[in-house]
């Protein structure tokens, strides 16, 4: 007999979080048919020697609704072993799209996940309109990696409602409507839905995300969607000041278990240097909705921001400052110099239950600037600077973007910030991994080499989990929350989704690097891996010591 794929000599990590053993494992048809001593030979040989084989990584928390139209690679996630992503969290997305409504749509990209709108125009095919016929889109058009898609709640109210859905909760009529379209979706294949309370998660121009104003009533009807069909999970943008949850979010979550009668994944759970227990706090204080299924997501690198002032996505949850986003540069240059404008921001940081970013000034680092004369700045904090200028942080952060015409680029580790916090809630057995926002914030963040990291830093260099306990977070724990059948683990007759990789080399930096290979020469932030030999999809070789084939073997992943 002869086997399409054979990989040999192999330290085997089944993502169970069994013991690492010894095996070949050979491949047919897409799926694994053998593993142990495989005497027969196959048309491909991998050799594995001093190799971990593990589950393909999947990421349960993406943002790559758009880049799936002109990146079949889906990077930077596959470059770091991850064979499957779910997309479509946070209540955002591109479908349904009528397309007179794809301005707003783009535009409610552009303000919750950083993406130029300019990329967008270029980038996106458009060749949809209901939420199946999206994923139809992405099956045709093929992908490196398999493509999970979560209903994200906006676009379907704005489906129904038009305008009017970023301004008022869904009449009986228009709820029964939208639940319409999701059950839809969810028959077709869709994982469930999403949606956000946050309020940074603005939409066109300025207004709030549609999903943030759906009622009680409105997502009991989703909710039961869900429950009626007996599949589907929720993921929701949940905690307004983590590492805090309220109660009245402690009663959202508990509303949407009980009417889906599903399970629901939350953000999100970091960990805060000025309340560096309150993360363990608060999952101590939630464990019984979590034992119903309410799972908070957590990410295991510091959360590490740059910020820019052409679109300060940091800070959208203030009012003061929605007048600022999806304007052109003269005008928020207008905005920036206006003393009301200034007082209103000051004045917004020192409410109560405000994140003060600008308390944390010495830790805000001038990273880039396109002025030569300010050059001197970079690598200064913006609390140094301040002083030198005799000013406070606003003015000084202010004043900067304006004599750089607005090209300047802070850096600040948001949270997560002391890392040696991290392994209290990566190695909870309450949580699940995530959060790497893969294709959002191109300009600001990038966390999709989370995977790379967490095995070279926490589990092999740090020693705050097993190899098999990491890789059991990365497949199986993402992989049967969403209840994607036969991935994350390495077992016969399950789909050959492979990892292979150099345990003593594997892992990514802390700060990724700016690349210029968006449609239109846009740039973005990108992590490269280490380590990372071998990735199989589907039983279809798609990175070989290192570099990508060109294969498209991956699926649409349907409840």
């Amino acid at each position: 007999m002869s086997y399409d794929l054979l990989i040999r000599n192999g330290t085997v990590v089944d993502g169970t979080g069994a013991p690492r053993y010894a095996a070949d494992i050979a491949i047919s048809a897409g799926r694994i048919a053998e593993i142990g001593k495989v005497k027969d030979g196959a048309r491909k040989v991998i050799d594995a020697c001093d190799l971990i084989v593990a589950p393909g990584f999947v990421d349960p928390h993406t943002h790559y609704d758009a880049q799936i139209c002109w990146d079949p690679q889906i990077s930077c996630s596959s470059w770091h072993g991850v064979t499957s992503v779910v997309m479509g969290n946070c209540g955002v997305g591109i479908a349904p799209c009528k397309p007179a409504a794809r301005e707003i749509a783009a535009w409610d990209l552009v303000n919750v996940e950083s993406i130029p709108f300019e990329v967008l125009s270029k980038g996106v095919s458009w060749d949809w309109e209901s939420f199946p016929s999206y994923m139809a889109a992405a099956e045709r058009r093929g992908s490196a990696i398999n493509l999970g898609f979560i209903a994200p709640l906006t676009p379907f109210r704005h489906s129904v409602m038009g305008e009017e859905s970023m301004e008022r909760a869904a009449t009986a009529e228009e709820t029964a409507r939208i639940a319409a379209l999701l059950r839809e979706a969810v028959a077709a294949g869709a994982l469930g839905f999403s949606t956000t309370i946050g309020k940074q998660h603005i939409g066109f121009r300025g207004r709030p995300l549609a999903c943030r104003l759906a009622s009680r009533d409105e997502l009991k009807a989703y909710c039961n969607v869900l429950r009626d069909l007996g599949k589907g999970a929720i993921e929701i943008s949940l905690t307004q000041n983590p590492p805090f949850m309220s109660e009245s979010e402690r009663d959202l979550l508990d509303f949407l278990l009980t009417e889906s009668q599903r399970p629901v994944t939350w953000l999100a759970l970091f960990n805060s240097e000025t309340h560096p227990e309150a993360s363990v706090e608060t999952l101590n204080q939630v464990e019984p909705l979590i034992r119903r299924g309410g799972i908070p997501q957590v990410t295991c690198r510091p959360l590490i921001f740059q910020l820019n002032m052409r679109n300060p996505f940091l800070f959208a949850a203030m009012s003061c400052w929605n007048r600022v986003f999806n304007q052109p540069p003269e005008t928020q240059k207008q905005i920036y110099r206006d003393p009301e404008f200034r007082n209103a921001f000051r004045a917004t940081l020192k409410k109560a239950g405000s994140v003060n970013i600008m308390a944390k000034s010495h830790m805000i680092e001038v990273q880039e600037v396109g002025t030569p004369a300010l050059k001197h700045h970079e690598g200064k904090s913006l609390a140094q600077v301040a002083r030198e200028r005799g000013v406070d942080a606003v003015d000084a952060m202010l004043d900067l973007a304006l004599e750089d015409d607005l090209h300047i680029n802070f850096v600040l580790p948001l949270l997560n910030a002391d890392e040696s916090r991290i392994p209290q809630l990566i190695c909870d057995p309450r949580t699940m991994i995530g959060l790497s926002d893969g294709g959002a914030h191109v300009d600001m963040l990038c966390d999709a080499g989370y995977c790379t990291y967490l095995i070279g830093t926490w589990a092999r260099d740090k020693g705050a989990m097993t190899l098999e306990y990491a890789v059991k977070r990365l497949t199986s724990e993402p992989a049967d929350f969403f209840n994607l059948r036969g991935r994350g683990r390495i077992a016969v007759g399950n789909p050959a989704d492979l990892t292979i990789f150099d345990y003593s080399t594997i892992g990514s930096p802390r700060r990724g690097e700016m690349r210029n290979d968006l449609p239109g020469g846009g740039r973005r932030l990108v992590v490269p891996a280490r380590g990372v030999q071998h990735t199989v999809v589907n039983g279809t070789v798609v990175y070989e010591d290192g570099k990508y084939t060109g294969a498209t073997p991956g699926v649409v992943l349907r409840s």
